[in-house]
């Protein structure tokens, strides 16, 4: 009886070996970003990614404008987001959004914060929050304006916190931001009395539910 065996030729080796070695190259390189299960993969993205992907998925709405601001119907939506890769990320992101009132006074500004609220997200569904109740409106609001942040990852240090520019603008010490908002006050500086009381709001009160919602 005859064994018959397959014996490859030196070149065919060769050949075999560089396809192996271009196939693990390639698969090495994949992209973080690269389709796993219907998802796109996030598990190692940095804080500037993460805000990036938040940067197109939130929206605000109803903050009303005018003479007498109200924030009974304004919140913050996190949904699928408006541009780029519209897949659910394959590991949620740990969202904070945070809200603070920055009274204007002939002294300067002072920011206090009013509300954090921590969520779960992965733009596979739509998550509102609404804002704080107990916002300041009417006289009070004059001198008084709310800023709202949302970001990923764990609450803002205290070097990360917002400052407030002598223009009126404010500016966060950190990449972590993925979008805010400020609702400024009406009037400038120079009308806002000195010993004017600065506006609180409740600390967990929301127009659209409490902060341990899920």
């Amino acid at each position: 009886m005859h064994n018959t065996r397959t014996r490859l030729r030196p070149g065919a080796l060769t050949a075999c070996a560089a396809a192996l070695a271009l196939f693990t190259a390639g698969c090495s390189k994949a992209s973080p970003d690269a389709q796993t299960g219907g998802c796109r993969a996030d598990g190692h993205w940095s804080g500037r990614e993460q805000a990036g992907w938040l940067r197109s998925a939130v929206t605000f709405s109803g903050t009303a404008g005018g003479t007498d601001p109200s924030y009974e119907d304004a919140s913050v939506t996190v949904r699928t987001p408006r541009t780029g890769d519209a897949r659910p990320l394959c590991e949620p992101l740990a969202v904070q959004v945070e809200f603070w009132t920055l009274t204007t006074t002939t002294a300067g500004t002072e920011t206090s914060s009013v509300m954090r609220y921590r969520l779960a997200t992965d733009g596979g569904r739509t998550r509102t929050v609404g804002f704080p109740s107990g916002l300041p409106a009417g006289r009070e609001a004059a001198c008084v304006g709310v800023l709202v942040a949302v970001y990923a990852g764990a609450p803002l240090t205290g070097a990360e916190l917002p400052r407030s520019s002598p223009d009126g603008d404010v500016r966060f010490a950190t990449g972590r931001i993925g979008a805010y908002r400020l609702l400024g006050p009406r009037e400038p500086a120079a009308d806002c009395a000195a010993d004017r009381p600065a506006a609180s709001a409740s600390p967990t009160g929301s127009g659209k539910w409490d902060v341990h919602h899920p």
